[in-house]
């Protein structure tokens, strides 16, 4: 029978060690390398005048959705990538922000409509971020709210010269996401103009074709938000990242 001594010891090794599960970085995969070494923003362009508002925080990259940069306020890595296999860990810290114009997007992506035409819209907690791809703001796995769920590619679903079929391909299948403040992983797969993204091991958009891209490109960590006199005016990105990890295909 364990004395109440030494069930004491067991539980005082066990809590630190499970505490610390969550904010550990994970052993690399085989054949891919890291972006992201805990410690600092190395591999990273952080934005000309941002101010310290992307950051490192307790072994993860940490953003506030108030850089002071008076251009691009998205983080990039230094490297342009062309095909590739991402890995990345990410969470949405709060949802200060309630947007009112969330609306229903069919499996066409196209958004559901009343009996008079219009657009059905619902009023949602949100905040937004993303993982650009190549380079440019128009492709990105999408971070939000919104019931159609994460991973979705906005600037393409939203583009009405698209054929029905890229519009299609790049709304999510299923909404995968975690609860807010939980942590997500995104698996995303870019080879020539087809993306796969992957969320907590559940495909969302699977080999969509993406029209017009890029070759190669950066890999950017997107901000989004703005305030007026102190308060939010449009979703922020208020994001951690973590496990960063990339096999150039």
């Amino acid at each position: 029978m364990k004395t109440f001594f030494s069930m004491f010891i067991i539980m005082f090794i066990a809590i630190p060690i499970f505490a610390q599960v969550d904010n550990t970085h994970v052993k690399i995969p085989e054949g891919f390398v890291s972006l992201f070494n805990g410690k600092n923003l190395d591999n990273w362009k952080i934005p000309a005048g941002d101010n310290g508002h992307w950051k490192v925080l307790d072994g993860v990259i940490d953003y506030d959705a108030e850089s002071e940069s008076k251009g691009d306020r998205s983080l990039w890595t230094e490297k342009s990538y062309k095909d590739f296999v991402l890995y990345i860990d990410w969470r949405i810290k709060a949802t200060p922000w309630k947007n009112q114009h969330v609306p229903l997007i069919l499996p066409s992506g196209l958004h559901k409509l009343d009996e008079n035409g219009k657009e059905i819209n619902m009023i949602l907690p949100d905040s937004d971020s993303g993982i650009l791809l190549r380079g440019i703001g128009k492709c990105q796995a999408n971070i939000w709210c919104w019931p159609i769920g994460c991973g979705e590619v906005y600037g393409y679903r939203m583009d009405t010269t698209m054929s029905p079929e890229v519009r299609r391909g790049v709304t999510p299948k299923t909404n995968a996401d975690k609860n807010i403040g939980e942590w997500n992983t995104f698996r995303i797969t870019f080879k020539g103009d087809r993306l796969t993204v992957e969320l907590n091991g559940i495909t969302v958009i699977e080999n969509a074709l993406i029209p017009g891209i890029p070759e190669n490109g950066p890999i950017g960590l997107q901000h989004h938000g703005d305030k007026k006199e102190g308060e939010w005016i449009s979703p922020p990105s208020l994001v951690q990242f973590r496990n960063i990890y990339i096999k150039e295909l």
